[in-house]
């Protein structure tokens, strides 16, 4: 697997100084390196885990859909694996994946199985690397709206087409393009805005298998000038299962998320 860490730990990459859309891509990455004698599984047991877990490609189709958009969008970009830290999860007792050991810091895997020692202290991993992540995005928002006057994020994922032992709410349908949305930053136009776009990859559901949309939590539920949106899709649409290479579908992707960048940049 590829575990070199070059750079910084997440990357702002600048679009047009006053578009309003922020791509977001949490989970591209499969680099560890940083926390790699934090985690018990042998080199191939994690290169598993990693296909498994990696939303693969998904930095290239958000940097297709960048390239191709009439007013560039900005990206913020983790170059570090979610099994380091996950920046979407919430650090504390609130996160209901804490559950099957996937916090903001994993201590089990996909299969929950053990990822890290029982006696591991995530503390210093959110110290290092979970905060700051937090605090960068929190600023990339704050730039959006005072640039723009609003900031739209689109959070781009992938899932895998058949359901993992640890999703926790796995049990319904799994659509080509699943949209997570949330109550308050979520309005009806932006969802019919990307089922028009989405419609040539096939069907589109709502919150399910995944659910919700990342906010950065100083505007969460309270600034309605930053809306949101998270778009999962299933990965046998533009790529072989588990981590496998990138297929044809990806270009069909990149065509409906220019599209749906363009649409919210009017």
């Amino acid at each position: 697997m590829d575990d070199t860490q070059s750079g910084p730990p997440f990357t702002l990459l600048p679009g047009a100084a006053d578009a309003p859309v922020l791509l977001h891509v949490p989970h591209a990455a499969r680099t560890v390196q940083a926390v790699r004698g934090g985690i018990v599984l042998d080199d191939a047991a994690l290169a598993r885990e990693s296909d498994h877990m990696v939303d693969a490609h998904t930095d290239v189709l958000a940097a297709r859909a960048a390239a191709a958009a009439r007013r560039t969008p900005w990206r913020f970009v983790n170059r570090l694996s979610r099994l380091v830290v996950d920046p979407e999860r919430f650090p504390d007792a609130r996160e209901e994946m804490r559950k099957v050991g996937m916090g903001a810091v994993y201590t089990r895997t996909s299969d929950r199985l053990p990822l890290r020692a029982p006696d591991f202290d995530e503390r210093p991993l959110l110290d290092r690397y979970f905060h700051p992540y937090a605090h960068a995005m929190t600023e990339a928002v704050r730039e959006r709206l005072a640039a723009a006057g609003r900031a739209a994020i689109l959070d781009v994922h992938s899932y895998p087409t058949h359901r993992l032992p640890y999703e926790l709410h796995g049990e319904g349908p799994r659509p080509p393009v699943c949209l997570g949305a949330d109550p308050f930053h979520t309005p009806p136009e932006l969802l019919a805005r990307a089922e028009s776009a989405f419609a040539r990859c096939g069907t589109t559901g709502r919150n399910s298998p995944f659910a919700g949309a990342y906010v950065p939590l100083e505007f969460y539920g309270s600034e309605p000038r930053v809306t949101a949106l998270m778009l999962e899709i299933r990965r046998d649409l533009y790529m072989e299962e588990p981590g496998g290479p990138a297929g044809p579908g990806l270009d069909l992707l990149a065509e409906a998320l220019t599209e749906l960048v363009d649409s919210l940049a009017e």
